[in-house]
């Protein structure tokens, strides 16, 4: 029995070659038993085409595993194997989990912001434009991408895939045998997610949605369960993948019930030995699905009104990713065209309510070459701002943003303030408001103290003017009387225009 080496949350691979004839796909089962000391973790395997069989394996842990393989084909069955499991490489962290219940991390305890776009189709265009998408995403910062893995018919995106998902069966685009999945497909789509892996951008799958010409939409409910099944099978141990059930899982409620979404969730955790997180994203504002249920991990939501952050906080009680605040551009659609400044905006508003937030791009174009459709280059200006944010966040936030203040409270309401942990750098963004001073949300613990202002759209920063703490005025409201008395140990004043924020940081000692 030869031993292979591979480094923790690395990719392990073992193939084996068994019987073509029939459908391969569906009469062949294929597993392998992974065992570490007492440990067992069982992963499923995939056909591949050409009698090649494969299973793939994550290991998290370092030491010496053992393998066997389980098949109801006897070429396949009681084939073993060792694997001598090595330290992570230099930054490489593994996938990422919830952590402090509202925010993210890495498995090695990384901390982990999600800074991301959305390029639905951009692994069905030109393999030239695939280059091109990805050498701008080696620019911008993001570490996150929403990526379908069927093809999208909708305006600006009604090209011809590159590869049909399943088999061809005849000259038709339609024409696909959806019992048996293409492998040419499903290799180049792995690929693409392995070069993000390499880029450290998180691979966030959409698995369905409705927008579709091939049929795709239309599977039955049991090659719906095979697809992910066999998806589950061949990209879950790639360490940078995020499973969403749906873009606008609502819009499909006519063929695949709120039942069969449920049913998803568990194929998924039955095939997924990495137990990568899920959500599913909604269409309709008013059709959120129920992300409190336990196979959900993180809350996805599309809503232009980023200020609601905290109530869907509230609400799950799960991590809050705004994966659709209305996107930067021109087209007709009005969640197609807010300009650059309204979404770096609504990034300020989300993250500092103790969400995250994303982006796309939607400039009309006459080509149809529109970045959040197909990838390729970004013309716009919001990318640079949200790079910058990101790059504020990374150097002081650990724990992960808490708003500061009741969302129903003033001036938290209007104003949005966070801060990392119970007592680390704080945040205060004012927006739209553009006062000349400001005392609420300052701290008041008799601590020392350094505060910068920050223009977010100009990406500066300089020293705040301290100034005396603003006492409000004593005011009755019926019964109960308010102000009076300093909220904090001293004011800033401000240059009274929008689009600024405080970052207040404890003097380090």
């Amino acid at each position: 029995m030869s031993t292979q080496k591979v480094a923790v949350w690395d990719i392990f691979e073992f193939s084996a070659q068994g019987p073509e004839d029939g459908n391969p796909f569906m009469d062949v089962s294929f597993a392998a038993q992974f065992k570490l000391g007492n440990r067992t973790v069982d992963v499923p395997g995939f056909y591949d085409g050409e009698g090649t069989y494969r299973v793939r394996f994550c290991p998290d842990t370092q030491g010496e595993w053992t393998f066997t393989t389980v098949s109801d084909a006897a070429a396949l069955n009681a084939q073993s194997g060792s694997i001598s499991v090595t330290p992570a490489r230099d930054g490489v962290h593994g996938p990422v989990r919830v952590r402090n219940r509202f925010h993210f991390a890495h498995a090695d305890g990384t901390a982990y912001k999600p800074f991301g776009t959305t390029c639905y189709a951009w692994t069905h265009q030109t393999e030239a434009m695939q280059e091109e998408t990805l050498e701008t995403l080696s620019k911008t910062g993001f570490n996150k991408i929403r990526m379908a893995v069927f093809p999208k018919h909708y305006p600006y995106n009604t090209n011809p895939a590159l590869h049909p998902v399943f088999e061809k069966i005849g000259d038709g685009e339609a024409e696909m045998d959806f019992d048996r999945p293409n492998p040419a497909a499903f290799r180049h789509f792995e690929t693409q997610i392995g070069r993000l892996a390499e880029m450290g951008i998180e691979a966030d799958v959409i698995l369905f949605h409705p927008y579709d010409r091939w049929g795709y939409a239309d599977m039955t409910q049991e090659q719906d369960c095979r697809f992910l099944a066999y998806l589950a099978a061949r990209i879950s141990a790639y360490r940078n993948v995020w499973w969403s059930l749906a873009n606008e899982y609502d819009f499909l409620m006519d063929t695949k019930p709120m039942d069969l979404w449920h049913r998803f969730c568990h194929v998924l955790e039955e095939n997924d030995h990495m137990h990568h997180l899920k959500s599913i994203h909604n269409g309709d504002p008013a059709k959120n699905y129920n992300h409190r249920l336990p196979w959900i991990t993180h809350v996805c939501i599309q809503h232009w009104d980023v200020k609601q952050t905290p109530l869907w906080r509230a609400d799950y009680g799960k991590p809050v990713i705004n994966d659709e605040p209305e996107y930067e551009g021109t087209l007709y659609q009005s969640w197609g065209n807010i300009s650059a400044e309204e979404l770096v905006h609504r990034f300020w508003i989300t993250t500092l309510r103790g969400g995250y937030a994303g982006h796309g791009e939607t400039f009309e174009d006459p080509d149809d070459l529109i970045w959040w459709a197909k990838g390729g280059k970004l013309h716009g200006e919001s990318w640079k701002r949200i790079k910058w944010l990101r790059a504020l966040l990374d150097a002081d936030v650990e724990h992960g943003i808490e708003p500061i203040g009741n969302y129903y409270g003033y001036p938290w309401s209007r104003i949005s303030g966070g801060i990392d942990g119970a007592d680390g750098v704080r945040f205060i963004y004012f927006g739209e408001h553009q006062p000349v001073r400001w005392t609420s949300g300052l701290p008041n613990d008799g601590g020392q103290y350094d505060v910068d202002l920050i223009d977010t759209w100009n990406m500066t920063i300089e020293p705040a003017k301290i100034i005396e703490a603003h006492v409000v005025p004593t005011t009755r409201h019926g019964t109960l009387i308010r102000g009076g008395k300093a909220e904090a140990d001293f004011g800033v004043a401000l240059p009274g225009r929008p689009r600024l924020a405080l970052r207040i940081r404890p003097r380090k000692t």
